[in-house]
């Protein structure tokens, strides 16, 4: 999942990320969490769908959606949620994306409608999937490249397959990159694999030995 080179929003925590079209993956991730930090029960929302305020009538007893004039304070704060999930997903796109979700009543279509969009029906997705776990399985240190650059590299695979629901475990991952490392690190490698416990390393602590 790569980082815009350059994103606006980064130095605010009170603004969401922006969307222009680029990087879904990376923004997904950030809207949820940035989301969940505002309010919990705004991703509940966003992922269940609007409250609807229901009465019984008749008898037997058969459930309706209530009238606006009969909601009560507790309906109108639940309702509340939906649009305040709206606004924020509303503020974190571009004009662009915005006219993609026009007609979208709720901030779980707005955010099932980009999802669409952008990481496609589920062959769609899937291709994805597998084009990564590819690039994850043919993963190679270059010549010329440092610890600090192929991790970069490594890391934006990890986190895009990641986005798209794909897991791979922290062991399996260190056990990679000390597999693909070049034979001038062989020696080094060796130490690390004979000292670490390699259940519990992790990527970022392997990087900076």
């Amino acid at each position: 999942m790569a980082a815009p080179p350059n994103f606006e929003e980064g130095q605010s925590t009170y603004r969401p990320p922006r969307f222009n079209g680029q990087y879904y993956g990376w923004w997904k991730t950030r809207m949820h969490d940035f989301i969940m930090a505002e309010d919990s029960k705004l991703w509940d929302v966003i992922c269940d769908g609007p409250f609807v305020p229901t009465k019984n009538l008749g008898d037997p007893a058969v459930t309706i959606p209530k009238t606006r004039k009969e909601f009560n304070d507790a309906d109108r704060k639940a309702i509340e949620k939906n649009f305040r999930a709206k606004k924020i997903l509303i503020c974190g796109i571009s004009p662009d994306e915005y006219n993609r979700i026009l007609a979208c009543q709720s901030a779980k279509e707005i955010w099932e409608a980009l999802q669409t969009a952008h990481e496609g029906i589920t062959q769609v997705k899937q291709s994805k999937i597998n084009m990564l776990t590819t690039e994850y399985e043919l993963f190679r240190m270059k010549d010329d490249e440092s610890i600090q650059d192929m991790h970069t590299r490594f890391t934006s695979i990890i986190n895009e397959l990641h986005s798209l629901g794909e897991t791979i475990s922290r062991n399996k991952l260190v056990r990679k990159i000390l597999s693909i490392l070049p034979s001038s690190w062989e020696s080094k490698v060796n130490a690390i694999t004979e000292a670490k416990d390699l259940q519990t390393l992790t990527i970022d602590e392997l990087v900076a030995i």
